[in-house]
């Protein structure tokens, strides 16, 4: 199954425009001129078409050096918009391990996918491949909520847009949860302050910053990286129930330990309840090896943003 750059953009924009625009560089190879950078601004944009049609070309080099892992983000994005050549596309690097490691599992779940739309080389290739069926798909870093293009619209928003899909890698957490909570926390304000002293994009408190090596609670990335730490702790302090993390999150696990589920605070269970609508999961992967990091050094530490008394007993989330 080989993919073309070229072909991909003739289908799309047609050969007469490909053909102006595309120019060849010494030796052979293509140049990268206007075709590509009109490509990476549609997809930027959120065409799936110009998405897939640009993973295609990083995943083969066509016109651009090649990048396995850019296109396998690419290719991520056009398939959360439905299309079918990038499920199968995503399979075909899974199963054959192509700039991603080789896993079974993840290639069986797209390529499902796409053989249910009635695609035959996607048939053909779960033929060869073994893989159990799995709700991990190799793109869960990748930011694809669909309010996203409405709310943060704005160059500075996507910026944190791409450090949230940066730091998920690394901390093993989804996108689209960290910035449910970022929505909620902050409304993707760097500067947001309460009146409890919480700070910045993921409302650190001072106490937590210095649980989870914050040394500037103001910077953007640092700010992040702390309080998605901090979200990923609860999550194997909380074996993975988000409900009972993101209510730590909110008012200390202590308080959840307390009262032995979401604690009786009309703003904690408002809280909660938002990020799951906007989640759309109340379960995340975790790692017990995750509660290695950040343990509290003293009880404070576990006090959450805020002392609160129940504001209500009525109903839990």
């Amino acid at each position: 199954m080989i993919f073309n750059m070229r072909t991909s953009l003739w289908r799309w924009i047609g050969c007469g425009t490909l053909l102006s625009l595309l120019q060849a560089a010494p030796g052979g190879a293509a140049e990268p001129l206007a075709p590509l950078q009109t490509l990476r601004g549609l997809a930027a944009e959120g065409d799936a078409r110009a998405q897939f049609s640009l993973g295609t070309a990083l995943e083969h080099g066509e016109g651009v050096r090649k990048s396995p892992q850019e296109a396998r983000d690419w290719y991520c994005r056009a398939a959360a918009q439905g299309q079918v050549d990038a499920w199968r596309s995503l399979g075909w690097m899974y199963a054959n391990g192509r700039g991603v490691p080789r896993n079974d599992d993840i290639a069986r779940y797209w390529l499902e996918k796409a053989a249910a739309s009635g695609d035959e080389q996607a048939v053909n290739v779960l033929g060869m491949i073994g893989g159990e069926r799995t709700y991990e798909n190799g793109c869960s870093h990748i930011a694809t909520l669909p309010w996203l293009a409405e709310r943060c619209a704005d160059p500075d928003c996507k910026a944190i847009v791409g450090v949230v899909e940066k730091l998920s890698r690394e901390h093993g957490l989804e996108a689209n949860l960290v910035l449910s909570v970022i929505r909620v926390e902050s409304g993707f304000d760097v500067r947001a302050q309460s009146p409890k002293g919480a700070c910045g994009l993921m409302q650190l408190v001072p106490a937590t910053a210095v649980r989870f090596a914050v040394e500037d609670i103001w910077d953007p990335e640092q700010n992040i990286r702390g309080g998605m730490a901090y979200l990923r702790w609860l999550l194997a302090f909380f074996k993975g129930d988000l409900v009972k993390a993101l209510a730590g999150y909110n008012a200390g696990e202590h308080r959840v330990l307390q009262y032995r589920g979401v604690p009786p605070f009309r703003e904690t269970r408002n809280y909660v309840r938002q990020i799951i609508e906007d989640y759309g999961r109340s379960h995340h992967p975790y790692d017990v090896s995750w509660l290695n990091s950040g343990a509290a050094s003293a009880p404070e530490l576990f006090a959450g943003r805020e002392v609160r008394l129940p504001e209500s007993r009525d109903r839990e989330f």
